[in-house]
């Protein structure tokens, strides 16, 4: 396991020089929607999920779990940043038992090309860092093709492990360690 089990959760709202990542509220519900049902969001995770499906299907306060961090921009929600337990079933391993987190983002368009993805992961890795000092690395999957995950992944730290097919299309699967990164 990750290690987030044995966390107190919710932790303290963290705040970076623009944002303040922390956990989700009722009124984030609304920005959830918007995220899952976008098309430009939904290009590279399997297409965009219908609206309505989404309306009966998104609890009243969305992603209340360990792990799950909304990233405010101004009391406003502009995206979620994830660390979950890879799927053992899933291509793309470092470890053995395959229990590796994995870091998992996405941030409505509008807040494209601003650096807050950048900002945002950055602070979760170093809080993850800080909180699970015994947890030796993070794993990002993303497909070849999404450009600006690929850059962000390189500008984190992430290094490149393996390339593999999943969902119909080129995988690149990178580890990133706090012992190596500069945070």
């Amino acid at each position: 396991m990750t290690g987030l089990e044995h966390v107190a959760w919710p932790p303290a709202a963290m705040r970076t020089e623009r944002l303040v990542l922390r956990e989700s509220e009722a009124r984030d519900r609304a920005a959830f929607i918007e995220l899952f049902a976008s098309p430009e969001v939904g290009t590279y995770i399997g297409g965009p999920r219908p609206r309505d499906e989404l309306e009966r299907a998104v609890p009243e306060v969305p992603g209340r779990r360990p792990g799950f961090f909304v990233i405010d921009l101004d009391g406003a929600m502009i995206g979620m940043i994830t660390l979950d337990r890879r799927d053992p079933e899933r291509p793309g391993h470092v470890r053995p038992d395959a229990g590796e987190t994995e870091l998992g983002y996405m941030f409505l368009p509008q807040a494209w090309g601003r650096g807050y993805a950048a900002e945002a992961c950055a602070a979760v890795l170093e809080w993850f860092a800080g909180t699970l000092p015994g947890e030796p690395v993070v794993v990002l999957c993303t497909q070849n093709a999404n450009d600006r995950a690929m850059r962000l992944a390189a500008k984190l730290g992430f290094t490149e492990v393996e390339r593999f097919q999943e969902y119909g299309a080129e995988q690149w699967f990178g580890v990133w360690s706090p012992v190596t990164s500069s945070g």
